[in-house]
């Protein structure tokens, strides 16, 4: 799959529920309307479109949500997906917050998934709960040790927030390199009414590194994880530290993904709007030629990039969409 800029489109970001077990401040609203069941595709049918898109070139897919482990029966489809692998498939991985890995850890190693992406803002219990407004840390901590234990690469993502947690990166470091972890330090994305103005809590990256660099000797990789972090080696721990700038350092230009809805909305683009409706054709019945034409077809409509920024004049998120229904 080229797109019109001739970027090869082979990750799919599949959103397979709008729904989380957290309301992290910097995500969502505290009082969220989700989406009613007759909108969400079912399992089989998120199956039969992740198979299309395959057959189309996608190898690598990674589910997220919302909160993707809390989706009845989810693991349905990750066992079938997991049967793909080999078969086209050449990753399977999963974006989580860690509360239910704890119940699924062994459940998705055995299944097939190698790698996962776990949401960490803070090491402080009680930041923990303000951030996420009601989480408890513990949960997510035993989600991420039962990963390890079942031998699941664990990454931490971690959204960096002025004022809120820009005081523990380097504990965060050090204990991600106790543990063998990955760290990923992201900038806040500019999508969705979260009751709050967003600029309050950006914090650009570049001068987080800055910062990083006084304590820590980073040195630049060509690692990559088919994401857009630009990945740095950290010499006292062994492990990699990861930067996601969509507002400071546009990484569109290498950008190798799409993301599918949970209604069957595909986004060619995070932070446009233009999209294609995949839920009436299944519904009607569309044979895998017609899905994979439908693929294409949106394919030829991918963007050059987003247009984020954060504008201090104005609390109004860039798009209206919340990051939970495009699959953060």
């Amino acid at each position: 799959m080229i797109d019109p800029f001739g970027r090869n489109i082979t990750y799919l970001r599949v959103s397979v529920t709008d729904r989380c077990d957290l309301r992290c401040a910097y995500c969502m609203a505290e009082d969220m309307s989700f989406l009613p069941k007759a909108e969400i595709l079912t399992l089989e049918e998120l199956d039969r479109l992740c198979g299309a898109f395959i057959r189309s070139g996608v190898r690598k897919i990674r589910l997220t949500g919302g909160e993707p482990l809390v989706r009845r029966g989810v693991m349905t489809l990750v066992h079938a997906l997991g049967t793909r692998l080999g078969a086209g498939l050449e990753e399977l991985t999963l974006t989580s917050n860690g509360t239910q890995l704890a119940r699924f850890a062994g459940d998705l190693a055995a299944a097939g998934v190698q790698r996962i992406n776990v949401s960490l803002d803070t090491l402080d219990a009680a930041k923990f709960t303000t951030l996420t407004r009601w989480g408890k840390i513990e949960k997510t901590i035993d989600g991420i040790m039962a990963a390890r234990a079942a031998g699941l690469a664990v990454k931490i993502n971690t959204v960096a927030l002025r004022g809120g947690n820009e005081d523990e990166f380097d504990a965060l470091i050090a204990w991600c390199g106790r543990w063998g972890f990955d760290l990923c330090l992201i900038e806040t994305m500019p999508m969705g009414d979260i009751g709050a103005d967003r600029s309050e809590h950006y914090l650009p990256l570049s001068l987080v590194r800055a910062r990083l660099r006084r304590g820590w000797t980073l040195s630049e990789t060509d690692y990559r994880t088919g994401g857009p972090a630009r990945y740095f080696d950290i010499a006292e721990t062994g492990r990699r530290i990861g930067f996601i700038t969509p507002l400071t350092h546009n990484f569109c230009e290498s950008c190798n993904r799409v993301r599918l809805t949970c209604t069957g909305t595909l986004y060619m683009c995070l932070g446009q709007e233009d999209a294609a409706e995949f839920r009436p054709l299944l519904r009607a019945g569309a044979d895998e030629a017609e899905l994979q034409a439908a693929i294409a077809e949106a394919l030829a409509r991918k963007p050059r990039g987003h247009d984020f920024v954060i504008d201090r004049r104005h609390s109004a998120p860039a798009l209206t969409r919340h990051m939970s229904v495009t699959g953060g």
